[in-house]
């Protein structure tokens, strides 16, 4: 069975001193920095954060159990808290009082990345007062009430600050609710509810993510996916709240992939008895030793090991059968290009019944985030032109993430090597060819000449010259190509003479031959264009064929092979004689 792990652990966690009776480890949200506190400080405190390249040591006197330790950003200054109404800095430092608030607090959260943190008041603990910080000021945010599943009587506190957590998903900041199973409230499982709450304005319950089970859960956000973790189970959850349900109200979701466990990871054995070839010891994965945080955090304390999580789309592609939806995840996922591409070369092989309007819906999703990174670039081009304008913010170039899928892209990793693939009819191969092009057109993106040069030649090939003829009378095909050269001679149709030099360039001289002959100009065209093509390419023989023809339309238009001066052929007659001698030239048709 192909991988189907779609959450793994990443390869270089950071490592610390696992958690022991002489040893506390502590984490550090805001920092990202695990403190390994030895025998209180005494024997030493190992700090280590992802971002560092060595790690900080030091020494304090241990002056009792150490509940919480933190670093300042950027490590300047160290708060150890030993008792629940003290912090102590070890550097001597003086704490001015900025502003405060009277409020009856039950426990709090803190998001680093927006700077708010989230009080639980009320005996009940679901009224939530946020309160943002900006430029050392505080302001007080809208609070808002968390609905509970069962009221209890006589009022206690019912709101856990292990179901609530604080994270950005697109952008947007989210409080998010783990609300559990409850007999007398009829819900038959537990969903996470999802509140939008603004710097400005009031907090709303935007998301209802339906888990379908019941137990004991942990919430992680990665590149913009919930995860919800199940213990009991060992699998994992994602959802993702872009992927809207029909509209209403409150956006109820379902699970975007089936439940999965997290990838399999091996901890390497270490210390000075370990045999090199002893192999890695399997990592208990969902352990009651885990502790999770955001955004993408996994700890485990009693190994001594920060994981980042991680998704890994490739597995998702087989998951998720319905490759709109396919399509959908896909363009909002970080490290997306190759995995689309694999997928449309995937629904292209995968045979014609039914597939075309895949195809197209496919090709109109990509080309709708393709055109609007287009439109992005073209207005950034435009303010970068006509200069700042007073009481306008500074335009931001926009930044061209994976999900945008260009022609180059399409061309490259999908359509060219469709077209050679053999034991597939030739009309799915033009129709899926026309249906993109369709698609750009449909978006008023400009087609590139190589999608139309690679219909041509595809058209060629099949000797399907009234089709690519029909296409250029009628415009299907554009007539505006840069690889048209001026000849002395009449010329055919510009639609007819631009199939030509497109075949030319691209070395099918005997294809060229071919289209010219089924359209029934083959005794007006050049033959120095068509000998100087042929002789390009350095095949003898195509050359000769090429050399040929040509004598045999000049003894039937003329009664005589040789060429004209007038057609400027002397010197490839030169190279013939060269390569074959001058007895392989025509000799003049005698009566």
């Amino acid at each position: 069975m192909s991988d189907e792990h779609y959450l793994e652990l990443c390869d270089n966690p950071v490592q610390f001193e696992n958690a022991s009776s002489v040893n506390n480890v502590f984490f550090d949200e805001a920092n990202k920095q695990v403190f390994a506190v030895r025998s209180g400080g005494a024997t030493g405190v190992v700090v280590k954060g992802p971002d560092d390249k060595n790690s900080v040591a030091f020494r304090m006197d241990d002056k009792g159990e150490v509940k919480c330790i933190k670093f300042s950003i950027g490590n300047k200054i160290l708060a150890v808290q030993r008792t629940s109404k003290s912090v102590v800095f070890p550097d001597k430092r003086s704490v001015k009082l900025l502003k405060s608030q009277s409020i009856n607090v039950n426990w709090y959260q803190y998001c680093p990345e927006t700077a708010v943190i989230l009080l639980s008041t009320t005996v009940q603990g679901n009224v939530l007062q946020p309160f943002a910080f900006r430029s050392g000021t505080m302001s007080k945010m809208s609070k808002f009430e968390i609905e509970l599943p069962v009221v209890p009587k006589p009022a206690k506190l019912s709101l856990s600050e292990r179901d609530i957590a604080m994270a950005t998903i697109y952008g947007q900041l989210y409080v998010m609710y783990l609300k559990h199973h409850s007999r007398t409230a009829n819900s038959p499982s537990a969903e996470v509810v999802l509140y939008h709450l603004p710097r400005e304005g009031a907090c709303k319950k935007s998301h209802v993510l339906k888990l379908n089970t019941t137990g004991k859960f942990a919430l992680n956000i990665v590149d913009n996916l919930v995860v919800v973790h199940h213990q009991s189970s060992q699998t994992s959850l994602i959802f993702d709240i872009r992927l809207r349900e029909p509209d209403c109200a409150v956006n109820t979701h379902q699970p975007v992939l089936p439940a999965r466990s997290i990838h399999p990871y091996r901890i390497p054995l270490s210390g000075p008895t370990v045999v090199p070839s002893q192999p890695a010891v399997p990592c208990q994965l969902y352990s009651s030793s885990w502790s999770v945080f955001q955004p993408d955090i996994i700890i485990s304390a009693s190994e001594g090991y920060l994981w980042y999580l991680q998704v890994k789309l490739p597995p998702t592609v087989n998951l998720l059968q319905d490759k709109g939806k396919l399509m959908d995840f896909l363009l909002r996922r970080r490290d997306c290009k190759m995995v689309i591409l694999s997928v449309c070369s995937q629904i292209l092989e995968g045979g014609e019944k039914g597939s075309l309007p895949v195809v197209a819906t496919v090709f109109d999703k990509l080309n709708q985030v393709y055109k609007e990174y287009l439109e992005a670039e073209q207005t950034y081009t435009l303010a970068m032109e006509s200069g700042p304008s007073r009481g306008s913010a500074a335009q931001k170039r926009p930044v061209r993430t994976q999900a945008v899928i260009d022609q180059s892209d399409m061309y490259t990793h999908v359509l060219s090597a469709f077209t050679e693939r053999k034991g597939v009819s030739h009309k799915f191969i033009i129709a899926v060819l026309m249906e993109y092009i369709r698609s750009l057109n449909q978006f008023q993106i400009t087609v590139q000449h190589y999608l139309y040069e690679l219909v041509i030649k595809t058209l060629v090939q099949h000797n399907l010259f009234y089709m690519l003829h029909q296409f250029l009378q009628y415009h299907v095909l554009s007539d505006s190509k840069p690889l048209v050269r001026a000849t002395p001679q009449p010329r055919l149709s510009t639609a007819n003479d631009e199939i030509v030099e497109v075949l030319l360039s691209k070395q099918q001289v005997l294809g060229a031959l071919r289209f010219i002959r089924s359209v029934g100009g083959h005794d007006n065209v050049s033959a120095r264009k068509f000998l100087d093509a042929a002789q390009q390419t350095g095949d003898q023989m195509l050359f000769y064929t090429v050399f040929r023809f040509f004598q045999q339309r000049n003894q039937r238009l003329r009664g005589n092979p040789a060429f004209n001066p007038g057609e400027h052929c002397e010197e490839h007659v030169v190279h013939f004689k060269q390569l074959f001698g001058e007895q392989a030239l025509m000799k003049p048709a005698t009566v």
